[in-house]
């Protein structure tokens, strides 16, 4: 495979897909902390769901019996890290790693979702 041209690829959208074991529990979660609201559900019983909040756009696929991996699945750029991080601490999310600014210039922290999906959180400093 040719390194050539690689420049020119457009991307279109990308999007993480976290698997849930309960795609409504989810949802509320995903809306109630972030704002995310669901553009598109698919299945009866729904077993996929796209949520956005502004640029932002996660993917739910229900997953019966899932057992997230041990390592951080999404990595979410938000405008203030520290009232993300009391958000997710005031509903009970469970912090990984808890707010810091790095030397690389992100304040960041990682929580945990209901379904220990682990999500790395960064604002620019």
């Amino acid at each position: 495979m040719s390194a050539q041209n690689k420049s020119s690829i457009h991307l279109g959208r990308v999007a993480a897909i976290l698997g849930v074991a309960d795609i409504q529990r989810s949802y509320e979660l995903y809306k109630s902390i972030f704002g995310f609201e669901k553009t598109f559900e698919n299945g009866d019983p729904v077993g996929f769901m796209i949520l956005k909040k502004d640029e932002a756009e996660l993917h739910l696929s229900l997953q019966r019996g899932y057992k997230a991996p041990p390592f951080n699945v999404a990595h979410m750029m938000v405008s203030d890290a520290e009232e993300t991080y009391r958000a997710c601490e005031d509903n009970g999310l469970r912090i990984i790693k808890r707010l810091k600014v790095h030397d690389y210039g992100l304040k960041a922290f990682v929580f945990a979702d209901p379904d220990g999906n682990r999500i790395d959180v960064g604002e620019v400093v």
